[in-house]
Formats: structure tokens, sequence, C-alpha cells
């Protein structure tokens, strides 16, 4: 058994410690939110926060992320009655980013890891830090993105 804190809520997975995280969240846990993209770590679909950073859940083992902290794109908000969306995931919309939006939850957990370690990112440490792929091209969009929700985070 591993125990995994996910969203903030403890769960035992009854998995081998080698099976990723990624298929243990998808196909034990039923969330959705991590997508496989291409299990090498490389496109960021499947990327989540674990311990606060991001990591990409396709190529960390479930045993190493036992005991630690686990946010998925469905933990990111406030997801009480009448809670708020993320400010990530509200530049998101506001910017109308997503195409066809399978990339978009691994682009907004690394978006919301980078605000966290650089609350006004330059272009240039956009670009570094978010080194997802999309298909569809949504770049100049999702730096507007990350530009306006670093915007809602610092307030008025």
């Amino acid at each position: 058994m591993i125990s995994l804190s996910v969203n903030g809520k403890w769960r035992d997975v009854d998995a081998p410690d080698d099976k990723p995280l990624l298929w243990v969240l998808r196909e034990d846990l039923d969330i959705t939110g991590p997508k496989f993209g291409c299990g090498i770590a490389a496109c960021g679909a499947c990327t989540v926060h674990v311990d606060g950073e991001a990591v990409r859940s396709c190529s960390l083992p479930a045993g190493g992320a036992a005991g630690k902290a686990i946010v998925t794109i469905e933990g990111l908000g406030d997801n009480s009655v009448g809670g708020q969306l993320h400010p990530v995931q509200r530049a998101w919309i506001e910017e109308q980013v997503p195409q066809c939006g399978y990339c978009q939850p691994g682009f907004i957990m690394a978006t919301a890891a980078l605000l966290k370690s650089k609350p006004r990112p330059t272009d240039q440490e956009i670009d570094d830090a978010l080194t997802n792929i999309c298909r569809c091209g949504t770049y100049s969009a999702l730096r507007r993105a990350v530009h306006r929700a670093a915007a809602l985070m610092a307030g008025p």
C-alpha cells in the first residue's frame, strides 16, 4: 500500500511502488486532469505539484511520492461550494488560452509553480520555466495569461 496525500485528502493505494504516479492518479484514484502525453517527461501534460514543486507525474514512481502533498489541477482552486478558481485558472479563461485543451492542465500547474517562485516573471523566465508542449501553438496566449495571473495574484 502507498499512502498519498492528493488534493488535501489521504488515500491508500494498492499499487506497486514503481507504477508511475500519473497512472496511480488516473487509474487507481480516478483523477483525470493530469494527461498522458509522451511518457518520458518531455511534454508536460502530466504536470502536478509534489510538495509545491511542478513534477512530471509520468516519470515519478508512486512510491517516490508516498507521504508527500500532491496537488492536481482538480485541487488547485478552492473546491468548496461557491469556491474560487485559482488566479492562473481565471487568467487562462480571461485570455481564452485553450484550443484543444489537452495540454492546458499541465501548463496551468507549471505556471502556478512558477509564480510561487517568481511572482513577476519576465518573458524569458516564462519561456525558460514553461517547457511543456502545446501542439496547437497557443504560446503567445499562454504568455499573456501568465502575466495576467501574476497581476491577479499581486492584487490592486
